[in-house]
């Protein structure tokens, strides 16, 4: 059973603060194993690859291919039921609008001193795109990772995901194809993530690496980050639901599980300020549970991490579930903007009844990739700017070096840093 908490019992709050702190990353140390497979990518290139493919992967790329072609892509996506075609497209367009108003504008302007500053933005040359093959092999993941990069102009985009046993799945390569992606190579694991990052003979490096992964998908781009680029450490998925009485039980149930059905490790948490309600969800997601064909994954899901927590007003909840600082926050409330104006933390807010989770996963425009793991405290999720930088610059004349020059001179003097002042002082002289 989940877990089951009452805001008004005297030990709600140390059993609140086990709730928040409790981890529910993978048991295995995968640190260890990771340094070894990236720094054996980086000495031994596709050699590597090739071995830990055929270890983890059960194929030998040189018999199936190491590159999927732009053809086959196309012919993945020429290939799909008209419906499910439409529904792609409807959700590639609708992310690649939403995307489009994230690009930032360049600036400039000259002060009053005369000099003239601003920035200027670019996107990367190239970026890694990540795209799972086991558990969680979703077409969705690559529009939301790979249209961003494209609308901020990054020229050369690289697709890796594993093909166990040499399968591909169809639905991956159209969505590729959909979203303009350059390079689809047929590798996964940390030792993807190397050849990203490092390059090797047949792979050229990138700039960035994006996309979820395993355990070791993600301790690999953790131990990369700083030879590249990387959108985040992602962990097990996370939702939190306010609910009042005046849902539907068998929505908000459906909402829960929405989320429990991704990962064991997954959590679903509620929030109501009505204990009938709570009672009410409880038992339907036990009757839906018996009908999903995820059953297993969200059962455990639910039983291990799950949470109901039963709270005296609604007015208690922004203060909690900023604790959390979900992944993704649902507010199925009379009144969801006055909630939500007074939520400091999380990935991604849905406002109102008739705003599940789950369409923010396809078609609703925003980016599904979110912090997890309490990391909304301190990030966002995939943007455009994750795939660019800026440059700033600075233009003096002699009349603006004059003005600001000899404050320069005196704080590298004080410094003790007589070449940065010499440097200055000479354009003065």
């Amino acid at each position: 059973m989940p877990l089951r908490l009452d805001s008004r019992d005297p030990g709600f709050g140390a059993a609140f603060t086990a709730l928040v702190d409790g981890r529910r990353d993978a048991d295995a140390d995968v640190s260890r194993d990771v340094a070894a497979i990236v720094a054996e990518v980086r000495a031994r290139g596709d050699a590597a690859l090739a071995d830990y493919t055929r270890r983890f992967d059960r194929h030998d790329l040189d018999a199936s291919g190491w590159r999927i072609p732009q053809a086959e892509c196309e012919d993945a996506l020429a290939a799909l039921d008209a419906d499910l075609r439409a529904a792609l497209e409807l959700a590639a367009g609708r992310i690649e609008a939403y995307h489009a108003g994230q690009r930032p504008a360049d600036s400039a302007r000259t002060d009053d001193a005369g000099v003239r500053m601003g920035a200027r933005w670019g996107a990367v040359e190239a970026a890694g795109l990540y795209v799972p093959g086991g558990r969680a092999a979703y077409p969705s993941s690559v529009l939301m990772n790979a249209i961003p990069a494209k609308v901020a102009g990054v020229d050369r985009l690289v697709m890796v995901t594993p093909t166990p046993d040499g399968v591909v799945n169809p639905l991956v390569l159209a969505a590729a194809a959909l979203a303009g992606v350059d390079e689809v190579w047929r590798i996964g694991g940390a030792q993807a993530i190397a050849a990203l990052a490092y390059g090797t003979d047949r792979i050229g490096k990138v700039d960035v690496i994006v996309g979820p992964g395993n355990a070791w998908v993600a301790e690999a781009k953790r131990q990369l980050y700083g030879v590249v680029g990387i959108d985040m450490v992602a962990g097990p998925s996370e939702i939190v639901v306010v609910a009042d009485g005046d849902n539907d039980p068998a929505w908000i149930a459906a909402d829960l599980l929405s989320q429990a059905e991704h990962d064991p490790t997954s959590q679903s948490i509620l929030f109501t300020d009505d204990a009938g309600f709570a009672d009410k969800v409880a038992a339907e997601v036990e009757a839906q549970l018996s009908r999903l064909q995820t059953e297993a994954t969200a059962r455990t899901s639910w039983e291990a991490n799950g949470a109901i927590v039963t709270v005296a007003s609604l007015d208690e909840v922004p203060a909690l579930s900023d604790r959390l600082a979900p992944e993704h926050l649902e507010l199925a409330v009379a009144d969801p903007q006055a909630l939500f104006d007074r939520v400091r933390h999380a990935g991604s807010v849905f406002l109102g009844r008739h705003a599940p989770e789950a369409v923010g996963d396809y078609v609703a425009g925003p980016n599904h990739v979110l912090p997890t793991g309490r990391r909304a405290r301190f990030a966002s999720g995939l943007s455009v700017l994750d795939f660019m930088k800026r440059t700033s610059f600075i233009a003096l004349d002699a009349q603006a070096i004059a003005a600001i020059g000899p404050a320069a001179v005196a704080l590298a003097r004080a410094e003790g840093l007589p070449a940065h002042a010499a440097s200055v002082a000479a354009r003065l002289d």
